[in-house]
């Protein structure tokens, strides 16, 4: 099993506060977790989440508010009117404000190549009409996402509060990792746009500032998804640590309660639910947002090529420097939802493992064999996965298909228009 660690929080950590520690191999031989101090890392984390909750309220795509009393977030019909006025000035101001209008290498290759001005200007609406999706279907379904929210903070106040692991290299990875993917994105944009526009005014300034702020709200919107899936990826990781000490328990001769494991049983089966309930909401942000960061690195490339080979341009510096730095972020960001999906896969898949280590025991209770048995039956019915409209599973396996399937895409663009090149 992968060596990690857990955070756990009241609703302040929930969004990122606080996080002690403890030795996982003190917990398994004492039975249980012991709390210690928080780190730098832990603190990095806090201020990550803290940041994209800060990002999202004042971008208007995360419409509640939180009651300390009752520790349960409610809509707020104000926070909503906001977000929709905001982004759609934000939209307005991008169609106002042509970026593209005054590049002269996007006009050398629009010139040269009618094709990829078609693709570009499909691309830019198929953008625009994805922002709005996303803002549209988060406000459609803010009642779903209120109560996923409230019950993963009902779980961790009611059952999982308790624990604190050290050596959180999973769960703060991954959230440090996709606060710095934004970082990355909302760079790299800024200096997409500006590079490629040389003459810089009070209109520039109005589409660049526009577009990137546009963009964050998407990056946003999707990092929502990304740290719930790694919530509920700590929790399922946390009951599997559960089961491994009942297992040294009873190897050890000490006696284990049935209910306990129908406890844990009940815990899995909540977490797959939310789980579930979760893919149902962001699965077509999720593929929307893919397909347009695969198709504007099939562009980049595309573009790239009609630069360089068919107006015989030399590179210089700047399109050494924007265009590859534009692919690797994308990448990165890419390779990053693939990662976490499927990192929450595999340790689901490492319950129904632990659960065949009671097989080992010998002189086993009879009604915990009875929920052992039923644990593993649910297991082997219920699974941990992230399928996206019934369409694919996000794991490794899918993205490496994805990505190759870019590259041939890129290849029968090339063949298609091979003359014009």
């Amino acid at each position: 099993m992968e060596s990690t660690g857990v955070h756990f929080m009241d609703w302040h950590s929930f969004l990122g506060c606080g996080g002690s520690s403890v030795h996982l191999c003190q917990s398994l031989r004492a039975g249980r977790f012991r709390p210690s101090g928080s780190g730098f890392r832990q603190k990095l984390v806090s201020l990550t989440l803290k940041a994209a909750l800060v990002g999202s309220w004042l971008l208007g795509i995360f419409p509640f508010t939180f009651d300390s009393w009752t520790r349960k977030l409610h809509r707020s019909r104000w926070l909503m009117v906001y977000g929709l006025f905001l982004n759609a000035g934000l939209v307005a101001l991008v169609i106002c404000n042509d970026t593209e209008a005054e590049s002269q290498e996007r006009m050398e290759v629009f010139h040269r190549n009618p094709l990829a001005q078609q693709i570009n200007g499909i691309h830019d609406i198929l953008s625009l009409l994805m922002v709005s999706f996303m803002l549209l279907r988060a406000y459609w379904k803010s009642g779903e996402i209120e109560r996923i929210l409230n019950e993963l903070m009902d779980l961790n106040h009611s059952h999982f509060r308790h624990y604190d692991l050290e050596e959180c290299c999973s769960f703060d990875k991954f959230v440090l990792y996709k606060g710095l993917s934004v970082v990355l994105e909302f760079a790299s944009m800024v200096l997409l746009e500006l590079g490629m526009s040389p003459n810089y005014n009070r209109q520039l300034f109005l589409g660049v500032t526009s577009l990137c702020l546009m963009l964050l709200g998407v990056l946003l919107g999707v990092t929502h998804f990304h740290f719930a899936v790694v919530y509920v990826y700590r929790y399922v990781w946390i009951i599997n640590r559960e089961l491994l000490r009942l297992v040294n328990q009873l190897a050890v001769g000490n006696t284990v309660e049935a209910s306990r494991v129908d406890y844990l049983l009940n815990l899995y089966n909540r977490l797959l639910d939310i789980n579930g309930r979760l893919v149902k909401i962001y699965d077509y942000q999720m593929i929307m947002v893919m397909v347009n960061f695969l198709s504007a690195n099939i562009m980049s490339i595309y573009f790239l090529i009609i630069y360089v080979i068919s107006l015989r341009k030399e590179i210089d510096v700047k399109l050494l420097t924007i265009i590859p730095q534009a692919l690797i972020v994308n990448i990165f960001d890419f390779s990053l939802s693939i990662a976490v999906c499927d990192l929450a896969e595999r340790t689901g898949r490492q319950t129904s493992t632990i659960l065949k280590l009671f097989n080992d025991i010998g002189n086993l209770d009879e009604k915990v064999e009875r929920s052992i048995s039923d644990f593993s039956s649910f297991c082997s019915h219920q699974r941990l996965r992230f399928s996206h409209c019934g369409l694919f599973f996000v794991n490794y396996e899918m993205g490496f298909r994805m990505t190759i399937t870019s590259f041939l895409y890129l290849l029968f663009l090339i063949q298609f228009d091979f003359w014009n090149l």
